[in-house]
């Protein structure tokens, strides 16, 4: 396809327009448009897009709908800078279109309440939205009447099945990249809604100087520079927000009280798929006999249990070893209640959370075009951030221990390094 033939498709038909704070007025078909009102898509907009993160920062109460649509626009204005610096593309119609809605669509899997599910998955949720699409009449026949097809958009979401097409597999680097819209989006809307500086990127000057070579995308030597704020800001953003001690202390009590509910058989793993915010909390109310959902309540409340104990993570510390697997974890928590147990006789064990993030990486694999033509890494390119990754990712990582108010601080640090020691 040639660049302008590109450029036509990607600007015929566009006549609906969608009001957002922060891309501002964005095209869409009526195609896409259409596709919003679908119920798998329209439930995101009942999923804010970072959980409990509002009752730390009240703001920060944006869905993931608002989200997947600037995902969208961004997808759609990369493919326009592509287009117009490029005289011939390896990309179709109908894959511009399949890829569009998959940028629309790539978070209709995802669990409610943030991440604090993401953990106890069977499937990712890209799989998930993979099997939606596939699976839905609706949802299928609608993706494939605005001139896509259901199973690329589906391929492209799903990036760890296994593909052999050229233009799919160069969408995929697009939507899942290091500099991919879903990054780009997330992590400026996530600050803006918050209110805190540090997630705001230079996404237009980003997107121009993102290119194609052979069958990656690169980024022009200029914007290395850009490269390394959005990998800063991720630092931060993780810092301040993702991980901040409240966030992660009503995370950590939801997933206590819903792994408690699979082991004990209140709920299954069925019970958690393809809910939005308001299923979640029900399900919590229609056992309203079983203790441990007292902690989603008190979640919902924003009533965050304090850290009580932290230290740094240690790949090789006998706590990280025992506790790192969170369908096991309730074991050493068990431990760290009996220990406290004699002088807390009426500390339940589902009040005893231990709480490990998951690992992050701040590695980026995109390649930089230097002025004679040629394709490097970034860290042959000179750029510093991915070489400070490390340190960045361990500073960041801790493992604490969240108890009840009533709680004594010391009592609870030394239960705490007890077990640690053990």
């Amino acid at each position: 396809m040639t660049g302008s033939k590109a450029l036509e498709v990607l600007n015929r038909g566009f006549v609906h327009t969608v009001k957002d704070p922060l891309c501002g007025n964005i095209p869409m078909t009526e195609g896409l448009r259409k596709l919003i009102s679908i119920d798998e898509v329209g439930k995101l907009s009942r999923i804010k897009q970072n959980g409990p993160a509002f009752h730390i920062y009240p703001g920060a109460v944006h869905t993931r709908l608002s989200h997947s649509i600037g995902v969208y626009h961004l997808g759609r204005e990369i493919l326009l800078s592509l287009a117009r610096k490029n005289s011939i593309l390896p990309f179709t119609e109908e894959g511009i279109m399949s890829f569009l809605a998959a940028c629309l669509l790539h978070d209709i899997g995802h669990f409610p309440y943030a991440h604090s599910l993401k953990e106890l998955a069977v499937k990712e949720h890209e799989e998930i939205a993979a099997d939606l699409i596939l699976g839905s009449d609706e949802l299928g026949g609608a993706i494939d009447s605005l001139g896509g097809n259901r199973n690329t958009a589906a391929m492209i979401i799903a990036d760890g099945r296994e593909c052999d097409d050229e233009e799919t597999m160069i969408y995929r680097r697009i939507l899942s990249g290091t500099l991919d819209p879903d990054k780009l989006d997330y992590l400026t809307r996530d600050a803006f809604f918050a209110g805190i500086p540090y997630g705001r990127q230079d996404t237009d000057f980003i997107i121009s100087s993102m290119d194609i070579a052979g069958k990656r995308i690169v980024l022009d030597k200029e914007a290395i520079s850009s490269v390394e704020q959005v990998l800063f800001s991720k630092y931060m953003m993780y810092r301040t927000l993702y991980w901040h001690k409240g966030v992660r202390s009503l995370t950590a009590m939801i997933k206590k009280a819903v792994i408690s509910a699979l082991k004990d058989g209140v709920i299954t793993y069925d019970d958690l798929y393809l809910k939005d915010d308001y299923d979640f909390y029900s399900l919590s109310r229609k056992h309203p006999d079983y203790p441990p959902f007292s902690l989603i309540a008190l979640a919902e409340k924003g009533s965050a249990f304090p850290r009580k104990a932290v230290k740094p993570f240690d790949s090789n510390g006998t706590m990280e070893k025992r506790a790192l697997d969170i369908m096991t974890r309730s074991e050493t928590e068990k431990r760290i209640q009996e220990k406290l147990i004699g002088l807390y006789p009426e500390l339940p064990e589902y009040d005893v959370i231990i709480d490990i993030p998951e690992r992050i990486s701040f590695e980026t694999d995109i390649g930089i075009r230097m002025d004679d033509g040629s394709i490097v890494s970034a860290n042959d390119a000179g750029m510093l951030f991915p070489k400070a990754g490390t340190m960045f990712s361990s500073s960041l990582r801790t493992v604490s221990l969240f108890l009840p108010e009533w709680i004594s601080d010391d009592d609870a640090e030394r239960a705490f390094r007890e077990v640690c020691d053990e």
